[in-house]
């Protein structure tokens, strides 16, 4: 796919990849956003009212109202796992995807090997990753886009639903209250993603493209996965095609990786954030929210190095759970 003409020129560098994953993820949002905008209804249960933790209420009386009603211009984005959820979309997803029997043992072995790699390597190898993300796309190549949605719905009331922070859902909702957009943005399938967004009541979703030909997969990934720069590059491109200013948008998310995102607004939120991402939001006064029960809150998922393209995320997840079957 070519530059997208409505882009501004670059201010940083960025592979080619990225910014080709971001364009593309930026290009599906908006088309599905489009497509569905006369569907969109109230959130399916009420926010709760956020919770006040040791980072403090959300608001003091010394800052100005955050979000500004009416402000056009702007617009909020969330990163989903673990910001948004609890957990990883992907583990979810995979979890359901092998209930319904989609992998065969032989690939959950293969898979799990490499989510074993990655996690105790910690490195990204290039062709090790571009041998996990052809696995992973091997598991929805042939398949129709319009199944893997249909089951997505089913998955989401299965393992997503219940997970969702209410705090996080309460910030969200400040926003859509404002009359703002608010977009999750997140390495997860885009049509995973979309999901939960129209669940939740939000206005639609940046993720990971996998090429479709005629409604069904290729395999092949447009781009790379929306990890990292990858995600830094999509809100540049749908805040550009929606004529936004970044200076009075809002970002939130729990991890390091997301700095490159976080680094983009204005208003960028670290909520439930990992060590690296803590201290990098204290020494550049980014504002926190902590809505886990304890500081030390397990991650469930796999680690975003891993999260390669689409389905593969959730055979580590799946092989343990078969096991505890036995």
């Amino acid at each position: 796919m070519a530059a997208l003409g409505w882009l501004p020129p670059r201010r940083r560098s960025a592979t080619a990849r990225s910014v080709l994953a971001g364009e593309a993820s930026a290009e599906a949002a908006r088309k599905t956003a489009l497509a569905e905008a006369p569907a969109l209804t109230e959130p399916e249960t009420e926010p709760e009212p956020e919770a006040l933790t040791e980072e403090g209420p959300r608001q003091t009386p010394d800052e100005p109202v955050f979000p500004v009603a009416g402000d056009d211009l702007a617009a909020a984005f969330f990163d989903l796992d673990n910001t948004v959820m609890q957990g990883a979309a992907i583990f979810h997803f995979g979890r359901g995807l092998y209930k319904r029997e989609f992998f065969q043992r032989r690939e959950l072995a293969r898979f799990a090997w490499q989510q074993a790699w990655f996690r105790l390597a910690g490195v990204e190898d290039p062709e090790h990753m571009q041998d996990a993300r052809d696995s992973a796309l091997s598991i929805v190549k042939g398949h129709k886009v319009s199944e893997l949605m249909a089951i997505g719905e089913e998955i989401y009331d299965e393992y997503m639903a219940e997970r969702i922070w209410p705090g996080t859902r309460a910030l969200a909702q400040a926003h859509l209250d404002a009359g703002q957009k608010v977009w999750l943005v997140t390495a997860a399938p885009v049509e995973t993603a979309t999901i939960i967004a129209r669940r939740l009541g939000l206005t639609g979703a940046l993720g990971t493209v996998a090429e479709s030909v005629d409604g069904i997969y290729t395999g092949r990934l447009v781009g790379e996965p929306l990890h990292g720069p990858a995600k830094a590059e999509a809100v540049r491109a749908l805040a550009a095609a929606e004529g936004l200013d970044l200076e009075r948008c809002a970002a939130y998310s729990d991890s390091h990786n997301d700095i490159p995102m976080l680094s983009l607004v204005g208003h960028p939120y670290a909520i439930n954030p990992d060590t690296k991402l803590r201290k990098h939001a204290r020494t550049n006064d980014w504002r926190l929210r902590d809505y886990r029960t304890g500081r030390k809150a397990v991650k469930v998922g796999v680690p975003a190095a891993a999260g390669v393209g689409a389905i593969a995320g959730g055979a580590a997840a799946a092989i343990a759970l078969h096991r505890r079957r036995k």
